[in-house]
């Protein structure tokens, strides 16, 4: 069987500004919620059989308190914020797998469901459904994937290797020196992606070597 799982919280920000964008600037009522549930459904027409779909029921979560300028709703216009449960609750009735997350993120969701998966024999191949790079550390040889459903383009470890420079397993560390403006925290100073890819190849990942960062 091939797990399909997919980013709900990308997919709903995509389709609302896809949206605005081609009606020059408007968004009809639960727009986005109909971009989709229309997803879901040519994925399931396409042969998907097992389907889960994570959203963040809240943006906040508990990193928020870890780290005071992590990413909250502010900014988020309401009309986007509240077609989170009407997309949540559509899923549900249609017999999708939904978890809408709250003290947690969609990603943890997704993350904890590949590895799941992964470790199923049954299971032939995981995709998850998001370009994100924070879930690139889930990747696994050309077994479990991440899908850009933008592009169509599939990532798989080798193609994270191409991107990072740096194995899956060290997307993290990866990230925490380069640092991730989308989710709202810094890098360390002077470290781009070239040097940080050198020296995690070089000394593998920071918590291995505390001394050398």
């Amino acid at each position: 069987m091939i797990i399909h799982l997919v980013d709900g919280t990308y997919e709903l920000f995509r389709h609302f500004y896809c949206l605005r964008r081609s009606r020059k600037g408007t968004n009809p009522p639960l727009g986005a919620v109909r971009g989709v549930l229309s997803a879901v459904v040519r994925m399931l027409e396409g042969g998907g059989t097992h389907v889960g779909l994570a959203t963040d029921h809240d943006i906040e979560s508990f990193r928020n308190q870890l780290w005071p300028g992590y990413k909250t709703s502010a900014g988020v216009e309401r009309s986007l914020l509240a077609q989170f449960q009407p997309l949540e609750e559509a899923l549900a009735a249609m017999g999708v797998t939904v978890w809408p997350m709250v003290e947690l993120e969609a990603d943890d969701a997704l993350a904890s469901a590949a590895c799941l998966a992964a470790a199923d024999a049954r299971v032939e191949k995981v995709c998850i459904w998001t370009p994100d790079k924070d879930l690139a550390q889930c990747v696994r040889d050309d077994r479990v994937v991440q899908v850009n459903s933008r592009t169509g383009t599939i990532r798989d470890a080798e193609a994270v290797r191409r991107k990072f420079g740096v194995e899956p397993g060290l997307i993290p560390d990866y990230l925490a020196l380069v640092g991730d403006a989308a989710d709202g925290y810094p890098g360390i100073p002077g470290i781009g992606s070239a040097t940080a890819a050198r020296l995690l190849n070089r000394y593998g990942g920071i918590e291995e070597s505390p001394s050398t960062y």
